[in-house]
């Protein structure tokens, strides 16, 4: 604790008075407040003559040695629902955070979760620490579910998956491998993107830079500009791609274009590097949503893929995910994975074991996995209906003639609106409507029942706003 002495004087012919000031254990930490102790000159006790004397004051001020930590600003996605929470409107919507709710707006929890939860309990299975890599049977089906359990990765022992705490750790273990043994290399992120990718790569020191990817003329891909910074990078450059359900556009490439997607990245000997959070449950299919992987997989490319089971097992709480590294040989998978783990002990030891065996027995057991495919088909499903209702009430209340197809174009839970920073505000600060300032609206957090008043705000908020 630092301590500042302020002396402060003025001075007479006449005699002194000294003021002499303590704490007494009154000043706390970062705290001015002091007290002052007063002593009389002495030779003057019936004080019947105006004394004026030198005055003194010492004042000692606590300062905080982490005083020049400035506050961070709050997070731009997770600062929409502290927002939210503190709004009284019973009229108010939270279309922020990518999160599933029911037709209700209530979080959800799968019933197939639960048994696999039941399972555990009847177990008994301990709490004991998982190696660093995480539990072997979660990293067994979760390559699987990925790349396909008779895929020739997967039997040539060539990925090397190491459990993360759910999509944003395994992003930056990746990050931190990418940093430690390619150095210089840098990352090519689309424009716009998911708005903690671009905090990863700076935390771990990753350059990075971006690729055109969405058109606000046609609320769709720029494929052709795409195409053309990924041609114009560095060669050896990691490109980051969605493998499915892009956010926060919603704007997914074509199969045909995917196919050119990977020449290109074949052409110029860079990396793809894939972020999966939303398999089965952008399409309803799990082999649908990773059929971008396995087609960079099938070209004998080697790739990262980081994974999350927050959406489509809603394990948000449990930060479950792996990163997978698929090697042109087993050799290579391997200390690729030593080194991953390596990169992990001093970051966090190893990884939590709860939703991992949810996983690992939700994934593991037909019944279970059959149980499961039924219910992300449900939620997709839910979604899907609630883009077709906003897309039909919209159509139905904007006389301007205004094309909104782009809303049933877009896949998954979100939607690019289109609407911009202050049309964005007007959304929350009119209609009670919250959401992130790009425009982005998760439509998991929508009900049939809201369609028609969000269709309100978004027309209002793009005709009147400028």
């Amino acid at each position: 604790m630092a301590s500042t002495m302020i002396s402060l004087a003025s001075a007479t012919p006449s005699a002194s008075l000294s003021v002499q000031e303590t704490l007494k254990g009154k000043t706390r930490l970062g705290s001015g407040s002091v007290s002052t102790l007063f002593n009389k000159e002495k030779g003057n006790p019936s004080n019947k003559k105006k004394s004026f004397g030198r005055i003194s004051m010492t004042v000692a001020v606590n300062v905080s040695r982490f005083e020049g930590i400035a506050m961070a600003p709050p997070d731009p996605i997770l600062g929409v629902s502290e927002a939210f929470r503190a709004d009284i409107d019973v009229k108010k919507l939270n279309l922020g955070v990518g999160a599933y709710r029911t037709e209700e707006l209530q979080p959800y929890v799968l019933d197939v979760v639960k048994k696999a939860e039941n399972l555990m309990l009847e177990r008994g299975e301990n709490k004991e620490y998982l190696p660093i890599e995480g539990l072997a049977a979660f990293n067994k089906v979760t390559a699987e579910l990925l790349f396909g359990a008779d895929n020739p990765v997967i039997e040539q022992q060539r990925v090397a998956t190491v459990q993360g705490l759910s999509g944003t750790g395994s992003l930056r273990l990746a990050a931190a491998l990418i940093e430690r043994y390619f150095p210089g290399a840098q990352v090519l992120i689309s424009s716009p993107t998911w708005g903690n990718h671009k905090n990863i790569f700076n935390d771990a020191r990753v350059p990075w830079s971006e690729y055109r990817y969405y058109d606000p003329k046609t609320v769709g891909l720029d494929f052709e500009g795409m195409i053309s910074d990924i041609k114009a990078a560095p060669e050896g450059s990691f490109v980051l791609l969605h493998g499915c359900a892009h956010n926060p556009t919603g704007i997914d490439p074509t199969p045909e274009q995917w196919e050119k997607i990977a020449d290109v990245i074949q052409e110029k000997n860079h990396i793809p590097f894939f972020d999966v959070a939303y398999q089965g449950f952008a399409s309803g299919s799990l082999d649908a949503d990773a059929s971008s992987v396995r087609l960079f997989a099938a070209r004998g490319m080697e790739l990262l893929v980081a994974q999350s089971y927050s959406k489509n097992l809603g394990l948000y709480a449990e930060r479950i995910g792996a990163i997978n590294v698929v090697c042109s040989s087993a050799d290579a998978a391997a200390r690729v994975k030593s080194q991953l783990k390596r990169i992990a002990r001093p970051m966090y030891s190893n990884p939590s074991v709860h939703g991992a065996r949810i996983v690992a027995n939700v994934v593991g057991d037909p019944a279970l996995f059959n149980e499961w495919k039924a219910e992300m088909e449900m939620m997709a499903g839910r979604i899907k209906n609630v883009r077709q209702k906003l897309f039909d009430s919209l159509s139905a209340k904007d006389k301007s003639g205004k094309d909104w197809s782009f809303i049933l174009k877009q896949i998954g839970m979100f939607s690019f609106t289109g609407l911009n920073k202050a049309q964005s505000d007007n959304m929350t600060n009119k209609w009670h409507v919250y959401m992130t300032k790009d425009g982005r609206i998760s439509l998991a957090g929508l009900s049939l029942a809201k369609c028609e008043y969000l269709a309100d705000a978004i027309i209002d908020s793009y005709h009147n706003v400028s």
